[in-house]
């Protein structure tokens, strides 16, 4: 096939590829601002409050590796549709959890089933576009999940308005499952179609020597088709260079993204503002992050994947610095609504950064056990960081915890400095 095929399938599949993701993407981002709140109704208080919201990123961390499994063994499509009929399980429970452990183990399974949609198409956005437009292709997949968080809590405040009640932003998320579920199982498959089309249609293109082994490009094997395949943690081990490396200043990226989320609807409660209007802050902030997520695939297209990462970092760290001394001044709300924004804009440079990454540094033929590994670990930094915003408000307080993430921030930085260079590589 010619080179610019998989461009053209992608575009014309769009609807299938992305899809699934954003329905989930916006459901997702009507309930995440919600999360924190519906645990202090529950009886938490604020640390607590921030080790329920943690659930979510822990169950996303504790389904990658089955994930990864689960698409390379049956696909992605059987994989999308699983996870949806669970999550939708999960979003009922969550919308009639009578106590605070129910409502934890909902969010959890929520949180498992993120990861398989999000690694299945991560995979075969992998396995199927070329080098030379990768970013913007995983920057178009990031930002539907920009999208989601965009448009999710906006969702979340009308319907707050209109019923008054939060399980109305629950019960809306399972109509966008239903909706997934439906698309995902009734409509064509792009992976069968780019397989019949050639299996080599987006294959790796040719790469500097960092002077790292370099898997050869041969056919993927088909999903269920019972050829031999490396195993998860044999892939682990084997890649175990790059993941300890590049993939820690990843995690840290991760974390500070996953700080955001939980860190302004506690901000909000904990300054005394009201459900509706912590919701429009974080949709602002949201929306200022979905802006930027193609701007961010031209970034690294162009002019390479630090450009959109160092940034991205120093301005988020600055950010969580900056918002950590505004707690007790008096115009505490107009700092957070500022602060919100600039973690919006921080975040939206970085859009698709952890994908492309990953994609970059996978093994072409077989990436899913790569990808589950490579997720696991940045998700592991957003599965502690709200762990580490819990601990440290309940011992100390919530600025303090803000103030960690900036060092956190910065830390990452330094590391994504030293070793992006080292291991990605780039088209000639």
């Amino acid at each position: 096939m010619a080179d610019d095929s998989p461009r053209r399938i992608l575009v014309r599949f769009a609807p299938m590829i992305y899809g699934p993701t954003l329905l989930f993407a916006i459901g997702e981002g009507a309930v995440i601002p919600l999360i924190p709140i519906i645990a202090s109704r529950l009886g938490a208080d604020i640390a607590v409050a921030a080790l329920v919201a943690s659930a979510l990123v822990v169950g996303q961390l504790c389904g990658n590796i089955p994930a990864g499994w689960a698409v390379a063994r049956f696909g992605e499509r059987i994989t999308m549709g699983v996870a949806g009929v669970v999550a939708l399980v999960a979003t009922i429970c969550l919308a009639l959890a009578p106590t605070l452990v129910l409502f934890a183990a909902a969010v959890f399974v929520i949180g498992l089933c993120a990861a398989a949609f999000g690694l299945a198409r991560h995979s075969f956005m992998t396995t199927r576009v070329p080098l030379s437009f990768r970013a913007r292709a995983l920057s178009l997949l990031g930002g539907t999940f920009r999208l989601g968080m965009f448009v999710g809590p906006f969702i979340a405040a009308v319907l707050l308005t209109v019923f008054g009640t939060e399980s109305a932003a629950i019960w809306f998320f399972g109509v966008c499952l239903v909706a997934t579920v439906l698309l995902v199982l009734l409509g064509p498959d792009p992976e069968l179609a780019l397989t019949k089309n050639g299996s080599d249609a987006a294959a790796p293109e040719p790469r500097e020597d960092t002077g790292e082994p370099v898997t050869g490009s041969i056919p993927l094997p088909a999903p269920g088709s019972g050829a031999v395949r490396a195993g998860v943690f044999r892939t682990m081990w084997r890649h175990r260079d790059v993941l300890a490396r590049l993939g820690l200043a990843a995690a840290s990226l991760s974390a500070l993204r996953s700080a955001r989320q939980v860190m302004l609807p506690l901000w909000g409660v904990s300054i005394g503002l009201d459900a509706q209007t912590i919701a429009l802050v974080v949709g602002i902030s949201g929306a200022i992050d979905f802006a930027l997520f193609y701007a961010s695939g031209q970034v690294m297209d162009r002019f390479g994947r630090l450009w959109a990462a160092l940034p991205a970092m120093v301005l988020m760290g600055a950010g969580f610095f900056a918002l950590s001394i505004t707690h007790d001044l008096t115009n505490a709300s107009m700092w957070f609504a500022m602060f919100a924004a600039v973690l919006g804009v921080g975040n939206g440079l970085s859009s698709g950064i952890l994908l492309t990454l990953g994609a970059d540094v996978a093994p072409p033929t077989d990436p899913a056990p790569f990808l589950g590994s490579w997720r696991t670990l940045t998700d592991a930094g957003g599965a502690t960081a709200p762990l580490l915003i819990s601990g440290i408000a309940a011992v100390l307080s919530l600025s303090f915890a803000a103030g960690a993430m900036g060092v956190i921030g910065l830390l990452g930085a330094l590391g994504f400095v030293r070793w992006v260079p080292r291991f990605v590589p780039r088209a000639k």
